[in-house]
């Protein structure tokens, strides 16, 4: 919990005894605090995509932006926020989920400077480098492109956020994916807030969805459907199915999958670095499940941080 004079700030959990819950974007390992809080911080495209995706209503629950914060973009999905807070001479951002490189469906983070940088922790791994992602895409556009004149090629992906990247990345070299029921509605929303994306389904473009699934497609499903549907898909098709993930956990893991792409929308070590570095933080404070190591990560990079406590 963050305290700034009255104000006893959660970030991104639900804990007892704040009195304003900021929840960053709208992946549910973030959205605690959405259902039972009566002070929500978020944006506005946060509370429309909570509410399409886990029916969560947060609108008469919201309180307007406090004098002393803000929130910036973090790069990390739409609707995605950093929180700046301004009090006594300081200020304070904490960031979030972000990333540094340029998503295809999300707006550019922004960096400001700081006297104190509370900052997320997904991959605080020293060994871990995600590469270029724009040369990643490519590769995925090239398997994407051979395979699928052979059959189907099906990818697994979170609802938000990353199928609409995905959606983006095979846009632009003019292939139209087939779509779940409920990635087509939070990409809508996407739509709505005038991020293009061309995409097909059953619930909304029925003939074409229909035409489509007669010939060779690319589809984007949910990842625990990737586990299950490819062999069906494959009996009714009468067709061979290539499945693949785009996420920076290929650089962990080895998926059970025909091929995977380091895209992330989260930033590695180095990233993170460069990001301290624009922000002229003197104190970093690091925050997630991995805060112990990445404040050593960082040590071994010459900087100062700390796991971030109360």
């Amino acid at each position: 919990m963050l305290r700034v004079g009255d104000y006893k700030i959660s970030l991104d959990v639900k804990e007892e005894g704040s009195n304003v819950d900021f929840i960053s974007h709208a992946h549910s390992d973030h959205i605690s605090a959405a259902r039972s809080s009566k002070n929500i911080l978020a944006s506005n495209e946060t509370v429309e995509l909570m509410k399409i995706a886990y029916n969560i209503d947060t609108d008469v629950r919201r309180i307007d932006m406090p004098n002393s914060m803000r929130i910036i973009d973090s790069g990390h999905m739409l609707g995605a926020k950093q929180l700046v807070i301004e009090t006594d001479g300081e200020k304070v951002v904490y960031t979030g989920d972000f990333q540094l490189e340029r998503s295809l469906a999300a707006p550019k983070i922004e960096i400001e400077n700081a006297d104190t940088l509370i900052m997320d922790s997904t991959y605080p791994y020293g060994d871990l480098a995600f590469g270029n992602k724009y040369e990643e895409e490519l590769k995925m556009q090239r398997w994407t492109n051979m395979s699928y004149g052979n059959g189907i090629v099906l990818f697994g992906a979170y609802v938000m956020g990353k199928a609409q990247e995905i959606i983006r990345i095979l846009n632009d070299v003019g292939i139209v994916p087939v779509v779940n029921r409920k990635i087509a509605a939070i990409s809508n929303m996407y739509k709505r807030c005038g991020i293009g994306l061309e995409y097909l389904s059953m619930y909304e473009n029925v003939d074409e969805c229909e035409e489509a699934l007669r010939h060779n497609f690319v589809g984007i499903t949910d990842n625990n459907s990737l586990k299950r549907i490819p062999n069906k898909l494959s009996e009714v098709h009468e067709k061979r199915v290539y499945t693949a993930v785009a996420t920076g956990f290929s650089r962990m893991f080895s998926f059970n999958t025909d091929a995977q792409f380091c895209i992330s929308d989260h930033a590695d070590l180095k990233q993170s670095m460069e990001y301290i570095e624009a922000s002229g933080a003197k104190k970093i404070l690091t925050y997630g499940n991995g805060k112990e190591r990445f404040a050593k990560e960082i040590a071994r990079n010459g900087l100062k941080a700390y796991p971030f406590i109360e």
